[in-house]
Formats: C-alpha cells, structure tokens, sequence
C-alpha cells in the first residue's frame, strides 16, 4: 500500500512538471520577462562569486611563494586598502637596512634562515646570443632568501655568503629568462650584461611557471650588497625573509623576530609594531577578509533582485490563476483535488525560478571566467554557490508561488466551470 502511495505521488509530481513546462513554454515572452529578475539575481552572485574564486585561488599561487614556515619583515604592508592616508603613515616609519638584517641573522637563534632582498631594477638584458624584452627584474638577495623563498638550484649553485661580502658581479637566473638569454646551451660560467655591466651567471633556478598572466621565470638574482652599491642604498628599505625551524617553533620565532626589531628600531613598550610581519596565511586572511564585504554586498544586492523578482512571479501567477480558472474548474471536475492544483501551480512557480536561476549560473560561471581568460590562468567553478543560488531560486519559488496555488486550489469548481 506505501509503495502504490509513493508511485502514485510519483507520477503527479511528474505530471504537474509537464504541465508547468507545457505553460512555461506556452507564454514564451511572458515567461521570459518573469524570469529576467531571477536571471540577474543569480547572475550577480555567481558572476561575482566565481571571480572570487578565480583572484584567490591566484592571490594564493602568488603568495604561496614563501616557502614553509616562512614570514616576511618589510616597511610597508604586503595588501593596503586604507586609501592615501595609510600609505602616509607607513611612509614616516624608518627604512629597514642591511644591518637590521644582519642583526636579525645573528641574533634570530629559532631561525633556519634569514634572507635580505630588494627588488632593485627592470630593464632589458643582453648576452652575445639574444636579448630580452624590456621589464626584467633584477632582484638583490642574500643565500637565506633561497630557502626562505622556495627556490631551487637546476644548474649551477645559489649565492654564497662570500658573494654577498665582496659585493661580486654574478648572478643566478630564473628558468624563462635563461632559456632566453642561452638558447643553446647552459648559461653556467658565461657572461650577461644588466645596464651595461657585465655580471657571471653562476646557477639556474628551477621553473616556477606563469601565473596571473605573468612569468614567474623572467627576473634575474644577484648579491643584495651589489645591488646596494650599483643602484644605491638611499631610501631604500629592504625586506628581511624569515624561515623557522619547523612549525612547532613558528610562533615563537616570529615573536623573536619581532622583539629583536623593536629593540633595533626603538620602538617604545607598549606601541604598536613599526613595520609590517606577514606570512602565506595572514596575507590570504587578509585577502578573505577584504573580499568579504565584497561579497556580503553582491549577497544583498542579489537578495533585493530576488524578492522584486518574487513580486513579479506572483503577480503572473495570479493573472495565470485567473486565466486558467476553466482549466481548474475542469481538472476538478474530472477527480482533481485540491492538492493536485495547488502543487501544479507551485511546481510551476518553482520552475519558472529555476529555468531563470539557471540561465543566470551559466551566464555567471562565463563571465567570471573571462577574468580567468584574460590572465590565462586555469578557470574557477564555484559549486557551493552554485548550489546556494538554485536553492534560493526554488525558496523565492515556492514563497512567491504559495498564495496564487493556494488561490487557485480553492476555487470553487461550479463557479470555475462557468467561468468565460
């Protein structure tokens, strides 16, 4: 007996499907004027929502470039969203030197690895085979920042301490720009030329690949005190690169770092820090953070798209009521019961929602993807908003559609059979 019940809900659910579709695609324009505000309510999240997804899981690749339990000490901060006059109170901190790193060297005794860097100069360099194009980074490092940075040597060797103390003219070049600038061959033990000086290539790095639209291959390392002295140390403020032991001792290492600094830089007890301390995980905390009011206004943007599309699907329903009052007085006439109309026209207010909701998820997944097109970085598909919006659409459906089904299920059928 439950299993002929079961069939018998079944076969009405489908039936009152075919009847819906049947009258969705029997007032064509009707239709789609409806379902233009679900549309561009679904669409405005999902569109949003999938880029999102498409900038952080780029924000994560770019930030993921530290290597493991790493954290990185500079002036300014990695994100800034405060406007200009954040930016004019990081501009009156003091600049971080060359001794402020040595000093976090010799006294960081949690630490694996310390690294110094600045990033000196772009431009084009030149070998007795090729040329580059114009853009190429030269970055200034110590040995620490091979670690501390997830490099790896494929040819060659990294700096050593004894290029940095002698300020010497060589360098290690990234994977793109070597195979670039040495079509042929290795580059190991030949010269390069950077705004007219000579430098010895000593290593290559390991390739990183694209990200962002960009190559993360195309920049070239030298010692940071031969930078310093080719391209000047004044108001320059370096970065210092910080790799803990492990991540048991993380936490205390940072606040070694910080403590060590404080004292460098005379900050007073009790006043906040005067340099910024980040890591992978607070940079992408950060990120989350600033996207989330973001997203939290698209939500009610959306919300508001919803409920006047709502508004509108029941006020089609109910002019679909009075149409069809022959069609109700009919089917009642025949054995229908009230159940059986109310879910035709609930069924048919859900699927009016869900066509539109549809339309608007592959519209939004297409559009947030073109952000992905456009840095030629692998799309995003985000299938928890996904979800969220269809399950919304069937909620607006079945509030929106509940009155005129229930309208509808209570005509009265003598009156409805009369009517013309």
């Amino acid at each position: 007996m439950k299993q002929k019940h079961e069939i018998t809900l079944l076969t009405e659910a489908r039936e009152s499907l075919f009847m819906a579709l049947n009258a969705v695609a029997a007032h064509k324009l009707r239709s789609a004027l409806t379902l233009l505000g679900v549309l561009i309510g679904v669409f405005s999240i999902i569109v949003v929502m999938t880029s999102m997804r498409v900038l952080k899981t780029n924000v994560e690749t770019e930030m993921s470039q530290l290597g493991a339990n790493t954290f990185k000490v500079q002036k300014w901060p990695e994100l800034q969203f405060e406007g200009p006059m954040g930016w004019e109170k990081y501009r009156r901190r003091l600049n971080f030197t060359l001794a402020h790193g040595k000093l976090v060297i010799e006294k960081a005794t949690l630490a694996t690895s310390v690294g110094i860097e600045e990033d000196f100069w772009g431009g084009q360099m030149e070998t007795r085979f090729e040329k580059s194009a114009p853009g190429v980074r030269i970055l200034g490092e110590t040995p620490g920042s091979f670690p501390a940075k997830n490099w790896t040597i494929a040819d060659g060797r990294a700096l050593t301490d004894n290029d940095v103390d002698n300020a010497r003219d060589v360098c290690v070049l990234a994977d793109g720009l070597a195979r670039t600038l040495f079509p042929f061959g290795s580059p190991v033990g030949d010269k390069l030329k950077m705004d007219g000086i000579n430098y010895q290539v000593i290593g290559v790095l390991t390739a990183k690949g694209a990200t962002m639209g960009g190559s993360q291959d195309n920049f070239v390392i030298i010692p940071i005190s031969t930078g310093l002295n080719r391209f000047g140390s004044w108001k320059r403020s370096l970065s210092i690169l910080v790799q803990a032991r492990d991540k048991a001792s993380y936490e205390d290492c940072v606040e070694q770092v910080r403590g060590i600094l404080r004292v460098a830089r005379k900050v007073p007890p009790g006043a906040e820090d005067d340099f910024e301390l980040f890591s992978n995980d607070s940079l992408i905390a950060q990120f989350e953070k600033f996207t989330r009011a973001v997203r939290i206004g698209v939500a009610v943007i959306s919300s508001i798209a919803l409920l006047a599309a709502g508004i509108g699907i029941m006020n089609i329903m109910l002019v679909s009521v009075t149409e069809r009052t022959r069609e109700i007085g009919i089917r009642r006439a025949i054995g229908a019961k009230k159940r059986n109309i109310m879910t035709q026209f609930l069924v048919e207010a859900v699927v009016l929602c869900e066509v539109g909701g549809i339309i608007g998820v592959v519209l939004g997944i297409l559009g947030g993807n073109a952000i992905a097109f456009y840095f030629k970085v692998p799309p995003a598909i985000p299938f928890d908003w996904i979800a969220l919006g269809l399950a919304l659409c069937s909620l607006v459906g079945i509030i929106f559609g509940t009155y005129p089904a229930y309208k509808a299920a209570n005509l009265d059928p003598i009156e409805s059979l009369r009517y013309e």
